[in-house]
């Protein structure tokens, strides 16, 4: 399958999912409010999806959090992160981790990020740099290393993170193959 394919079930999935797409709305609204251009929610939100579709779960994982990041290079203060955090929880009580992506480079040791697509591509998995929003009335999916990897069921060790240390710890908490038992784990 290729990527333009991938894309498309991707989008039909979420499109199928109405929790995911009101949640997608509350998120795309509350960008625009704020006038956040470049965000997404990414993470689990996408990549569990995806995961729970290749196990044909009929019942998915629950969501246990949200994570919506965006790039504001004009206001770098954790404070405002927190301050969106309650908003969007009001509207949509879940767990939401909002990270301004613009910021958040000092963290990891890392360059300054260039936007929110370059900043997921410096995620421990491949397959968690994965978002989607809402542009135009359209989903758009980003994804820095493409979605094949996802879709063929690997948890891949991103080679420009390459901390095997927290790419092991993260499998082993967030208990990836206990839940989806036919991962694979792919170190490169």
């Amino acid at each position: 399958m290729d990527e333009l394919r991938y894309q498309a079930q991707l989008i039909q999935w979420l499109l199928q999912d109405q929790q995911r797409m009101q949640i997608l709305q509350i998120a795309a609204n509350f960008c625009q409010k704020n006038h956040l251009n470049d965000w997404c929610l990414g993470a689990g939100f996408v990549r569990n999806l995806v995961w729970d579709h290749l196990h044909h779960y009929i019942d998915a994982v629950p969501l246990n959090d949200i994570d919506l990041i965006y790039f504001n290079p004009a206001n770098l203060l954790e404070s405002t992160d927190l301050q969106f955090e309650q908003e969007l929880r009001k509207q949509f009580n879940i767990n939401w981790s909002v990270k301004n992506q613009a910021r958040m480079h000092r963290r990891n040791n890392d360059l300054p990020y260039k936007n929110t697509a370059n900043a997921m591509s410096y995620w421990p998995e491949m397959e968690t740099a994965v978002g989607v929003l809402i542009r135009q009335n359209r989903l758009e999916i980003i994804a820095p290393f493409g979605l094949a990897s996802l879709f063929a069921g690997h948890i891949t060790l991103n080679p420009k993170r390459p901390k095997l240390e927290i790419f092991q710890q993260r499998i082993q908490h967030k208990r990836w193959l206990e839940k989806w038992p036919k991962l694979q784990i792919k170190l490169h």
